[in-house]
């Protein structure tokens, strides 16, 4: 028999009626022959009232009791889902993700999972159960309660899929699947029928909402193929495998736009080995997640250091890094925040060349200034202004032709 695990987003489970048509669902995948696992979000708004709540206790609440805390989000989510499979005529048990067998390390609010233990659900399974699981969540091997970070309930299901040789992985959430840019940005972005693991990777990294980046990673690590589809319409989505080499064949598979990012840069320091150790050490002991780094040639032995952080960050790392500045004989740190990273991806570019050259000449001629470049083989991302952000997505979407036929009617309406 086949096995299906099914993952559904905070959208898909937002409402009572919403929550039945999901156990509707369920109900159907059991009964056309599949065991099913069910992992689900909490539903939409849950996590951020928690939150909201938990700054208005304290500014700035214990991550352990936090923890605990946002996991009830998922707990009342799945309990409701399984309430609804039997009140509809079905069998389902829901489980948190520690009697799910989810075990992962110490890291309160961002945790990994270190090893899953499925013997439970094989067990339910076995029973005719339609096992629904609690997302974004596990416990160490004390017994303490932990998350896995916004997003989380991706990481659960990829893991869950992959700890239980799923036949198959399905991630529902509010979009059809994965497109060549969000919708809201290019009215004509077109979806993707397949996509490989890297190039979701780079988008996800690059501010693309669809999937968590490390849940991706982890799918990536252990070959679980997977289908992004919407929890609202029967039709497929896009699916998430290795590479082929017909792959290549497309040049660029999509754009992404990450806002709210902040530059920082270091001038005039010494250009000498285990100084940018003592910089970004200083950063990662804060967990302030750095993501371009550029540095300038050598000048008389200085050099600038620039990099780009989540703008909420911002604060934080200038305080930490203003003393360092100092040690290290710099000149200077310059901040600047409202910008954001714009990033374009595509396996074909490991065997096209010129995708470079003819981004920077649309932006340009577009009189949109690129302030920082960092490439990878298959990923250029640069980042400008955020109030130039959305027309430069939509320029280098229609630039390297990505997007779908519109119907007349619909090729003069405004962007949402």
């Amino acid at each position: 028999m086949r096995l299906i695990v099914q993952k559904y987003g905070g959208t898909s489970v937002g409402t009572p009626e919403r929550i039945l048509s999901v156990a509707r669902r369920l109900i159907q995948t059991q009964g056309e022959g599949s065991q099913v696992v069910a992992v689900i979000s909490a539903m939409a708004g849950a996590t951020d009232n928690l939150l909201k709540l938990a700054h208005q206790i304290s500014p700035h609440p214990t991550q352990r009791e936090l923890d605990i805390l946002l996991s009830t989000g998922e707990h009342a989510a799945t309990a409701l889902t399984a309430m609804a499979v039997n009140a509809l005529g079905g069998l389902a048990i829901s489980l948190t993700g520690a009697q799910a067998g989810i075990l992962t390390d110490r890291n309160h609010t961002k945790a990994h999972i270190a090893n899953i233990s499925p013997k439970q659900i094989h067990e339910l399974l076995s029973d005719d159960y339609i096992v629904i699981v609690a997302g974004f969540q596990g416990q160490t091997p004390e017994g303490e309660t932990t998350t896995l970070g916004r997003g989380g309930s991706d990481l659960t299901a990829i893991a869950l899929a992959g700890a239980l040789n799923a036949d198959a992985c399905q991630i529902f959430t509010d979009v059809d699947g994965v497109f060549t840019c969000d919708p809201r940005i290019v009215l004509d972005a077109k979806k993707l029928k397949e996509i490989s693991y890297d190039e979701l990777l780079e988008m996800a990294g690059g501010g693309a909402k669809v999937m968590q980046s490390r849940a991706v990673e982890f799918a990536k690590k252990f070959g679980v193929e997977f289908e992004v589809r919407s929890s609202f319409k029967k039709r497929s989505g896009t699916t998430t495998r290795e590479e082929a080499p017909s792959m290549e064949d497309v040049v660029v598979r999509g754009i992404s736009l990450d806002r709210r990012q902040a530059k920082l840069s270091i001038a005039g320091v010494r250009d000498e080995p285990g100084i940018a150790g003592r910089i970004f050490s200083n950063i990662a002991a804060a967990h302030i997640i750095v993501d371009m780094i550029v540095q300038n040639a050598s000048i008389a032995g200085t050099t600038d250091i620039s990099f780009t952080i989540h703008e909420d960050e911002l604060e934080n790392a200038r305080k930490i890094l203003m003393p360092v500045v100092g040690e290290l004989g710099g000149h200077r740190l310059n901040t600047t925040s409202g910008v954001a990273k714009l990033s374009v991806v595509g396996i074909g570019m490991r065997s096209h060349s010129g995708v470079a050259a003819r981004m920077f000449e649309c932006l340009g001629q577009n009189s949109i200034n690129i302030q920082l470049v960092s490439t990878s083989e298959i990923k250029i991302a640069v980042i400008v202004d955020e109030k130039d952000a959305e027309r430069a997505a939509q320029l280098i979407h229609a630039e390297f032709g990505l997007g779908r036929l519109l119907p007349a009617a619909s090729a003069t309406q405004p962007l949402a």
